[in-house]
């Protein structure tokens, strides 16, 4: 039964995936079809983050209430049925009112997903895991590309892969008595991820917002977390815009040559599952940052070819591959189990901030200066989180774990 709900997991983080591109990969057709400015693909993006925000933020109740399993069901069935009203939508409205739906499904079910993985499996599961995101995430664009080129439309995309949707909601629901059920505990790293006192349960009282807030460390891999998730969802909001408008290329081919970067963080995620357990969660952030710079500055080179400026976009999703799954699945190392839920959902919260402001703000940005500002952009929101994380390593070689315990009510 355990294998049986590791495969269940990985089915949901295909699941989380799939959807993340399309708007970006189908941007330079659908404002035009909808008759509106280029940078209104960023007022879209934000009413879907903001649904995340909050039900992220409750997210440790709803799952605490009903349970991962339902959470989980419940929450991909929601995308499902706000991909569907996409393929109908006439009219821009539309679309903003369906993302309601499509945002307060996909915060709930992010939060409640990686805190069961980060408090039941190992590092590799989590880059594994993650990389099936990217899957999701990867084959999305493909059938956008593949639809525009054949003339059916952005609309049937959109009701193809909520028809898949549908498929992974019924494959959830039937899986329900499976998350109930006992799986391995956790392998605990050295410096230890359990509670302070030495217990590895949480007890049945929330975990408050302004006592997380309070614990040392969290603030800075908060912001982190929100450049991050700034840079990736801007990447890949923006690629194939910058692609067809800075470096001529056809709309339907920008929109396949978009999803390298997305390959890029899924093959990057695969491979790390290998090592992330002898690397380490810290290691593989610095890195991570590291070469999504190298990326951005790839993609900037002023060249008369394509060629850099693709490999930039693999080279940067390369980089954004570890990132992710090391900030969640240090956060029981970092701060207990008992805080890891509530911790967890606020993170999803500031990542879903970061993915809520920063790309209408490029998206004006590229109105007033142009696309062409897109590797800059990019190079500016690695600087900030890799500040950020370095200071949580700071502050956890510095003794943090005692303020966090003197910290606690």
């Amino acid at each position: 039964m355990y294998s049986l709900l590791l495969a269940i997991i990985y089915i949901a983080f295909i699941s989380l995936g799939l959807p993340d591109a399309l708007v970006g990969a189908g941007w330079p057709v659908m404002h035009q079809d909808l008759g509106v400015p280029v940078a209104f693909a960023g007022v879209v993006t934000m009413i879907i983050a903001g649904g995340t925000i909050i039900s992220s933020l409750g997210s440790e109740r709803i799952t605490r209430r009903y349970g991962v399993g339902p959470v989980t069901a419940v929450s991909v069935g929601m995308t499902a049925t706000a991909l569907v009203g996409f393929s109908f939508s006439g009219s821009f409205w539309m679309l903003c009112l369906w993302a309601v739906p499509y945002g307060l499904g996909a915060g709930a079910v992010d939060a409640a997903l990686n805190n069961y993985v980060a408090l039941h499996y190992a590092a590799r599961h989590m880059n594994w895991l993650h990389s099936f995101w990217g899957v999701g995430a990867s084959i999305s664009p493909f059938i956008m590309g593949y639809f525009l080129g054949v003339g059916r439309g952005w609309e049937t995309a959109y009701l193809v892969v909520g028809g898949i949707q549908v498929a992974f909601t019924f494959v959830l629901i039937a899986s329900l008595s499976l998350w109930g059920r006992a799986t391995p505990k956790p392998e605990v790293p050295e410096g230890g991820s359990e509670d302070e006192d030495g217990s590895r349960g949480q007890d049945d009282a929330p975990v408050l917002l302004a006592h997380a807030l309070r614990i040392p460390g969290v603030v800075p891999i908060l912001v982190a977390f929100f450049a991050y998730c700034a840079l990736e969802s801007t990447a890949i909001l923006w690629a194939s815009t910058y692609l067809v408008e800075d470096r001529g290329v056809a709309a339907a081919t920008a929109a396949t040559f978009a999803s390298l970067f997305l390959l890029g963080i899924t093959a990057g995620r695969f491979l790390a599952g290998f090592f992330a357990d002898r690397i380490g969660d810290k290691q593989l952030l610095r890195g991570g940052f590291a070469v999504v710079g190298l990326g951005a500055l790839l993609l900037a080179l002023p060249v008369g070819t394509n060629l850099l400026a693709l490999v930039g976009l693999v080279v940067a999703g390369l980089g954004c591959a570890p990132i992710y799954p090391a900030i969640i699945h240090s956060t029981p190392a970092n701060f207990g189990h008992r805080n890891s839920q509530a911790i967890i959902g606020i993170q999803m919260a500031a990542a879903y901030t970061g993915s809520t402001l920063a790309p209408p703000l490029f998206g004006l940005l590229s109105t007033w200066v142009g696309t062409w500002t897109l590797p800059l952009f990019l190079l500016a929101l690695v600087a900030l989180g890799l500040l950020m994380s370095e200071r949580l390593n700071r502050l956890m070689a510095h003794g943090a774990g005692a303020d966090r315990l003197a910290a606690r009510p």
